[in-house]
């Protein structure tokens, strides 16, 4: 459940999406994770706060996460071979361990320090929506937008993180165009 106080736009998305919507556009682009507020809010919606601790070595593992989460989308988008090392590096901070617990075999995450649990979780997230498929890995395609969605939809033809928001100016603009041209 999101916190009410998260001011994004789009929220609940996959985690490592998640993670790189908070940096988003408004009138100027935003940035949740600019200081140790926004990280605590960010966890809170993510459901890590009560796993996660909310200091400036963890807050600095997400940053460089999200970066290594952007660079590889970025070459994605542009159609180019990403190069893997920063989201290896991150992952290199952690690992599944595997348990048996009264209830029957679990996986635990485990990190180098608990500061990494969150960057890590957020990266290893994204490989799971690899495999899942890469290709419903999606940008917004409204132009002034930069958040990313993982397309559900049965077609795979979702092209808005909401209809609602960039789906509409998209529209309300292409309704204006062409009326100012009759």
């Amino acid at each position: 459940m999101a916190d009410p106080r998260d001011p994004r736009p789009l929220i609940g998305e996959p985690l490592a999406l998640d993670l790189l919507n908070t940096r988003w556009r408004a009138a100027a682009t935003r940035d949740l994770l600019d200081d140790l507020d926004g990280y605590r809010i960010w966890l809170s919606s993510a459901g890590l706060a009560d796993r996660c601790p909310a200091d400036q070595a963890s807050l600095d593992a997400v940053r460089t996460a999200r970066s290594a989460l952007d660079g590889l989308l970025l070459a994605a988008e542009e159609q180019r071979t990403a190069d893997p090392a920063a989201l290896n590096a991150v992952l290199a901070h952690g690992r599944i361990g595997r348990i048996l617990t009264a209830d029957g075999p679990a996986e635990l995450p485990e990190t180098d320090g608990p500061h990494w649990l969150a960057a890590w979780l957020a990266a290893d997230d994204y490989l799971s929506l690899l495999a899942q498929g890469a290709h419903r890995i999606k940008r917004c395609a409204h132009p002034d937008c930069i958040l990313h969605f993982f397309d559900t939809s049965q077609n795979g033809r979702r092209r808005w993180c909401s209809m609602a928001l960039c789906g509409n100016r998209s529209k309300a603009a292409r309704h204006y165009e062409r009326a100012t041209r009759a």
